[in-house]
């Protein structure tokens, strides 16, 4: 596994590719994946690449496969260029021309694919078949998002929150008050899942009917009692009071399209607005993963107002796509 030290001191990236140890391939499903040790790693990597902003020549000869189920801008095109500015290949997978539209198994695509690749990005609808890809492969396997989770995106979004509030250790971030309001999909699950593991203060605002599932939300706080996490979850609206990050995210994702209707009405009075951004602290800023639907979870007054933040967010997604490379495919042959 890649060595990375901390974030005020950090060694010469050729030196960091070179000293490695040999082991078996690891993959990113899920942000409890990694160790706060390997969290912290991984920031400071991509807060290093953000300094230097140089192409390297550490994966000449390496080629990733990117496969998409679902549309993508930012996981797409920050993959593709991490790869190619560390020197490597991308290949890009759309999975309506490969045969698995014909019926063939995940098990035969993994074991086929692992022996042309020496990674591969997944997006897909379904968590269950990126975990049974990644069971069948023999290279490291990321997920680019499913229904599940997206830890690639949540790494970016705790970087963007560093940088912005100055915060330049784990102990300073576990000071700052996260909040995200809407709909308790991947991205509300990763957000608790990387709260739950660094210890961090991350209040949930959502409608009771859209709350996390029992099991996902045990998972997080089964955490809590080592790690000091503050974790609330809550359909109240006021206990964005004194936030300093104000997160939200589509209220209709990729798949519940036939329930966009039902879910606006549900979650009107959860829209980041400027109402609800008097309750936050003086410092806060507002987050938003994109793509945006300006009108419905923020408005537009507010994505204009805060697209400073919100776009640095996107933008880090290419820095820690980087550091994910070096840290999974740097272990593999």
């Amino acid at each position: 596994m890649i060595e990375f030290n901390s974030l005020n001191k950090l060694d010469s990236l050729d030196k960091l590719v070179c000293r490695r140890d040999v082991m078996a391939k690891k993959d990113l499903l899920s942000i409890y994946d990694l160790s706060a040790k390997e969290i912290k790693a991984l920031l400071s990597k991509s807060f290093e690449f953000k300094s230097k902003k140089k192409s390297l020549d550490v994966f000449k000869g390496k080629i990733l496969g990117l496969i998409f189920e679902k549309p993508s801008t930012r996981t797409m095109v920050s993959f593709t260029t991490a790869m190619l500015q560390l020197g490597g290949t991308p290949v890009f997978l759309n999975t309506e021309n490969l045969q698995r539209k014909r019926g063939e198994s995940v098990h035969d695509t993994a074991a086929v694919l692992s022996r042309y690749l020496n990674g591969i990005m997944v997006r897909a609808f379904k968590h269950s078949d990126v975990e049974e890809f990644a069971k069948y492969s023999t290279i490291p396997v990321i997920n680019g998002l499913t229904d599940y989770e997206h830890p690639c995106q949540i790494l970016a979004d705790i970087m963007t929150i560093m940088e912005f509030h100055k915060a330049k250790t784990i102990g300073a971030l576990k000071k700052i008050k996260i909040v995200f309001t809407g709909d308790s999909n991947n991205i509300a699950n990763s957000l608790l899942a990387i709260s739950a593991v660094l210890g961090l203060d991350f209040t949930l605002i959502s409608p009771k009917e859209y709350l996390p599932k029992k099991e996902i939300l045990n998972k997080a706080l089964g955490y809590t009692s080592s790690t000091g996490a503050t974790i609330k979850i809550t359909s109240d609206v006021g206990e964005a009071k004194n936030a300093d990050v104000i997160y939200t995210d589509v209220w209709t994702s990729m798949g519940f399209e036939a329930e966009e209707r039902k879910r606006k009405k549900a979650f009107s009075p959860y829209q980041v607005n400027g109402e609800l951004l008097k309750k936050a602290s003086s410092k806060c800023i507002v987050l938003h993963c994109l793509p945006a639907i300006r009108g419905e979870e923020i408005t537009e007054e507010i994505m204009d107002k805060y697209e400073d933040s919100i776009f640095t967010q996107a933008e880090n997604r290419l820095y820690v796509q980087k550091a994910i490379l070096l840290h999974f495919l740097g272990t593999a042959g």
